[in-house]
């Protein structure tokens, strides 16, 4: 007989079925939030991997199209790879819940969450973070938790705790924290440039809500709960780091990390590495930690400086940001280009403007999430740290990546209505040493206003770090972390926004939470850094947007039409509107409001395209002069099509001041001519050529 607990959160029932299905799992839930419901389990393995220095952690978020009552598309009618909301439900789960594992842990653990069905008032990625944390606290694994997570939306100036689909795709704050019984333990966020101070309300009103789903969740754990397993551990024996001082003092450890120069770091960290191996050549226990110990002395050594002496590896003084430059332009013939420098980190970001119908298409399980008009794509390649790997497309740190950069810059960007353009803005890492994201973010935004699009206000992103000591009043926060003060630290607090507000946050933490006063220290060290990156560099590099889109870029015109008249322009089978695109050379998209789209390079064929398009929506006047093609000839006139699907015929007393014998005589098929409209009767349409009316 299986266990079934229930609480109200939120308004709706979170409801949790214990020991009914994944008996086999070393944890297992069967997760009901509304109709939403999610089968969450963990598995460890039985014995630790061998040769690996890291906790082996998997976490997946499957989604299964039956939840929502579709087939998926495509031949095979299956499921294929992860989408990117998956890929990026995986991250948010895992990164509030890897701290809280023990760091000597070695064995083999998978976090899976499947999608059985979705009610849309009731989020399936918030059910599998709740689910998660729930099944891996009553498992036999080795886990310092509960922790749990509240979604916050703000709609009107009113937050709304775990927002509906339908709330969220309006909300001007999408808002995800994760908490332990004592601290925050990760931040999620997207928002419409929402001020400093009502993102941290809102946070730590997301804190105080998952205290009552971490009292549910000890209450569960209190019946159904396992006994931790005994683990081996990994750690670093104490006598060989005493061994190690013998040989590298901390003095001259500290020597070979306290440079600005990475290489020059990872030269003498290697030229170290390698003493120790040969002393420990013939100990192969000892020498099988030699890379883990290497790496625990330098974060031992960095701390110290850092914490006690205020010193940083690079010389920097505790707030000062990294040298900055930025330049746009710097690629020919793309539609936009910026290039944003800080430090030994160097990001390129290209953007490519096309017409609204090249927006994304999006098959996932939120219906009001359906395309995407602005798209973001960061690479990382190896070559940006100085290795040697091929590259097997995005992964998820990738894919991560560029998703947080396209939160921080949609809120900024102009309406469809106002800029009928797809916008697809890709970050290439030049090289990297430390929070590529948010120089991504930088880059981007000037590429964007370097290509012509009207932006509402610019937006830089910067990345606090954190060391802390024995106590919650020990710690020192650090403004642009470099990549090593990102390893051996405790917190990557990536914040982006304008002058008005925030726009995306993303805080990865290693140790088991913050303190509010450690997060207001943050934003507020953040927002520095960001005005003084947007005032003194960026907006240096270049002013504003650009008063028109770049010449290489697609023009697009826009005009209204009836709706009923939308099957007039396309014709029978598409035949009209694929003659006026052949004729012209333009793109053409009609939306089903009437809003018609003319895209191309060419202006004169832009105006033709649109002239064309008016002249088969607007009715035929009695008076106006028209330019038309001859198309049919009889022996009393000549029949002239002014405009696709219309036509007029001129009597043959009507060519010419003189007395026509034959019609042919004064035009044939094909000729070109200009027009009169006569007269209008019954729908029949009578001309007169123009010029024999003067």
């Amino acid at each position: 007989m299986f266990k079934q607990y229930e609480m109200e959160l939120a308004g709706r029932t979170l409801r949790v079925d214990i020991d009914r299905v994944g008996k086999q799992a070393n944890g297992a839930a069967l997760v009901h939030y509304g109709d939403t419901v999610v089968l969450s389990t963990v598995t460890a393995s039985k014995e630790p991997r061998e040769g690996i220095d890291f906790f082996p952690l998997s976490v997946e978020y499957e989604e299964k199209m039956y939840s929502v009552g579709k087939i998926p598309g495509g031949f095979n009618k299956r499921e294929g790879k992860a989408s990117e909301n998956a890929v990026l439900t995986s991250r948010v789960i895992d990164r509030p819940m890897r701290p809280l594992f023990p760091k000597d842990l070695r064995n083999d653990v998978t976090l899976d969450n499947l999608v059985l069905s979705v009610d849309p008032c009731a989020r399936p990625e918030l059910v599998a973070m709740i689910g998660s944390a729930l099944v891996t606290s009553i498992s036999d694994i080795p886990f310092d938790g509960p922790c749990a997570t509240t979604q916050m939306g703000l709609i009107n100036g009113e937050f709304i705790v775990n927002p509906t689909q339908e709330q969220n795709a309006v909300s001007d704050l999408q808002l995800t924290v994760a908490s332990t019984r004592e601290k925050v333990i990760m931040i999620e966020a997207g928002a419409n440039i929402v001020p400093e101070d009502k993102m941290l309300e809102a946070i730590f009103k997301c804190h105080e809500i998952n205290q009552t789903v971490i009292a549910f969740i000890d209450k569960i754990v209190a019946e159904c709960g396992k006994p931790k397993f005994e683990y081996q551990s990994c750690a670093v024996p104490e006598a060989m780091f005493e061994d190690m001082k013998t040989v590298v003092t901390p003095e001259q450890m500290e020597v070979a990390v306290f440079t600005d120069d990475k290489q020059t770091r990872e030269k003498a960290i290697d030229e170290i590495k390698a003493q120790f191996k040969e002393r420990y050549a013939e100990n192969e226990e000892w020498l099988g930690y030699v890379d883990d110990a290497v790496y625990q002395y330098q974060k031992k050594t960095v701390r110290k400086m850092i914490l006690k002496d205020h010193k940083r590896p690079d010389g920097r003084a505790i707030d000062q940001i990294r040298p900055l430059a930025a330049e746009v332009d710097i690629i020919p013939r793309v539609h936009g280009s910026a290039m944003f420098t800080r430090g030994q980190t160097q990001i390129c970001d290209i953007v490519t403007l096309a017409p609204l119908s090249e927006a994304q298409k999006v098959d996932g399980l939120d219906p009001f999430v359906t395309e995407k008009r602005y798209i973001h794509h960061y690479n990382f390649p190896a070559y940006s740290v100085g290795e040697t790997k091929v590259s097997r497309g995005p992964g998820r740190r990738e894919i991560g990546h560029g998703a947080l950069a396209e939160r921080a810059l949609v809120p900024v960007l102009p309406s469809p209505e106002d800029f009928p353009y797809a916008i697809r803005a890709v970050s290439e890492t030049f090289e990297s040493n430390g929070s590529t994201s948010q120089a991504s973010v930088c880059a981007s935004c000037m590429a964007l206003m370097a290509a012509g699009v009207p932006i509402k206000a610019p937006v830089a992103g910067i990345s606090c770090g954190l060391v802390t000591g024995e106590t919650d009043d020990d710690y020192i926060v650090l403004t642009d972390i470099q990549g090593l003060e990102d390893f051996f630290g405790d917190m990557d607090f990536k914040v982006a926004g304008t002058p008005e507000g925030i726009t995306a946050i993303q805080m990865d933490i290693k140790i088991h939470g913050l303190t509010p006063e450690i997060i207001k220290e943050a934003i507020a060290k953040t927002r520095a850094a960001r005005m003084y990156i947007l005032n003194e560099v960026m907006l240096k590099a270049i002013e504003g947007p650009r008063p028109q889109v770049n010449e290489y870029a697609p023009k697009i015109t826009s005009l209204q039409i009836d709706p009923e008249k939308i099957g007039e322009v396309i014709g029978q089978r598409g035949k009209t509107i694929n003659q006026i695109i052949e004729d012209t050379g333009v793109k053409i998209d009609i939306t089903d409001d009437g809003r018609v789209d003319i895209c191309g390079t060419d202006k004169d064929g832009i105006d033709q395209a649109i002239k064309t398009i008016k002249l088969i929506v607007e009715p035929v006047e009695v008076g106006k002069t028209y330019e038309g093609e001859v198309v049919r000839i009889m022996s009393f006139g000549a029949f002239v099509q002014i405009a696709p699907n219309k036509d007029g015929m001129i009597h043959i007393s009507k060519l010419s001041k003189d007395r026509v014998e034959k019609v042919e005589d004064v035009v044939n098929i094909g000729d070109k001519v200009s027009v009169k409209v006569l007269d209008i009767r019954e729908g029949k349409i009578s001309l007169a050529l123009k010029e024999i009316l003067g």
